[in-house]
């Protein structure tokens, strides 16, 4: 077990060692329901202060698809400087196959990821060139059903795009299973899986490249700071690319820790030891 636990922190409190902001969506800025004011308000002051704020999210839709539900929620575009999706970085790659032919294996559609592009989609496992998985299940038994043709891809070794590495997700108040699981299934068997949304590269390189564009020169990793409430995309990400990093308790892991609004040092270091990633800071919800 660790043997310390990350300080409680506001981030007017951390702002000032900080140029940009890769602050999470879901978890962080709203519920699925509404956006959390005072998150609004923190990201807000920030980018008064002159700091820039990228959202990223592991949504497998594409940003423009995302942007309106946000406004929906009670966030403006003004709100923040950019948004990157997972299924923004998956349409890039895409974008450099033309005429390749595509299984979508679920539980979603990704036919929207490649509206446009000069691919096709094919339902036959022989007449694909890879394979795509986007979205989230239903119900927790959803993903076994999936096994017999992933076996199938395993016999081809077939590559699976994996359009949002989420494992679980919330979804209408319980915890469902994403694509992540079912990627990490076929990469267990032995599978080639290709990932596009956190904790992996591709994602946080996008991001940092428009930073760098907004600020002008390349933004030291040290002066960036991601914001998450996922320990296995947000806080690893962070970590595995040299940023620091404010893990907000009231999210994903929420359940886990204890009464809400006021987990233990305790059971922080629980969690963090479990997953051996440790955040710079926490916060039981972002605020100013």
């Amino acid at each position: 077990m660790l043997d310390c636990a990350p300080p409680l922190a506001s981030l007017s409190a951390l702002a000032h060692r900080y140029d940009v902001i890769l602050s999470d969506v879901w978890g962080v800025i709203h519920d699925g329901t509404a956006t959390h004011p005072a998150a609004r308000q923190a990201l807000t002051n920030f980018r008064q202060s002159g700091g820039s704020v990228i959202l990223l999210s592991n949504a497998s839709r594409l940003g423009m698809a995302v942007t309106p539900e946000l406004k929906q929620l009670g966030m403006s575009p003004k709100d923040y400087d950019a948004l990157v999706t997972s299924g923004d970085i998956t349409r890039e790659y895409l974008s450099t196959r033309s005429g390749v032919s595509i299984l979508d294996i679920g539980p979603g559609s990704a036919h929207a990821v490649c509206d446009g592009l000069d691919v096709k989609f094919t339902s036959v496992i022989q007449d694909a060139d890879i394979a795509i998985s986007a979205g989230a299940f239903q119900d927790v038994t959803s993903i076994d059903q999936l096994r017999p043709l992933l076996h199938e891809m395993l016999d081809r070794q077939l590559l699976l795009l994996c359009a949002n590495p989420d494992v679980v997700t919330q979804l209408a108040g319980r915890q469902v299973n994403c694509s992540g699981a079912l990627a990490e299934i076929y990469a267990e068997m032995g599978g080639p899986v290709r990932y596009f949304g956190k904790p992996h590269a591709p994602i946080f390189e996008r991001a940092m490249a428009l930073a760098s564009t907004m600020r002008g020169s390349p933004v030291p990793c040290e002066r960036v700071l991601v914001i998450g409430d996922s320990v296995r995309t947000d806080i690893a990400g962070a970590h595995r690319h040299g940023f620091d990093s404010l893990f907000v308790t009231s999210g994903i892991h929420e359940h886990e820790l204890g009464t809400p609004g006021s987990p233990t040092p305790r059971d922080l270091r629980r969690l963090f030891s479990e997953t051996g990633f440790l955040p710079t800071a926490v916060t039981w919800r972002l605020s100013w």
